[in-house]
């Protein structure tokens, strides 16, 4: 049974950091996608940053130079770095994983397809509210 758990959220002021801890259990995969997504109230969720078992990264647009994502496998723990916080970087932080058969080219969304493979991410934590005020 596969369990993430999100953490490292809070309130910060703009310009401000934080770093959000995704530990996950049960989690074996050699090849796998892990992301950070995120909702705002009356929004959709979003895809912010993904990495896949290689290190590869992407990330959303809107936090490219801001966001980093990493991950420590000897911990079995994802994370997202986040600097230059703005206010409509406000939601909550939810991180998701999903095993692929080799590689596959992650996205930072909520699904894609790849090779005439419909990819969609299967495991998803509780969350983890950030709220940066102005």
């Amino acid at each position: 049974q596969v369990q993430l758990v999100e953490s490292g959220g809070g309130s910060v002021q703009a310009g401000g950091s934080l770093r959000l801890s995704c530990a996950a259990f049960g989690y074996t995969f050699s090849s796998y996608c892990m992301a950070w997504f995120r909702q705002a109230p009356g929004k959709e969720r979003e895809g912010v940053a993904v990495i896949d078992s290689d290190g590869t990264t992407k990330y959303a647009d809107s936090v490219k130079g801001r966001f980093t994502i990493s991950q420590d496998n000897a911990k079995n723990t994802l994370y997202l770095q986040m600097n230059s916080l703005k206010p409509e970087d406000t939601a909550m932080y939810y991180c998701a994983a999903v095993a692929t058969p080799g590689r596959v080219v992650c996205e930072p969304s909520m699904g894609w397809v790849q090779a005439r493979t419909y990819y969609e991410y299967k495991y998803w934590g509780q969350g983890t509210q950030v709220t940066v005020s102005s």
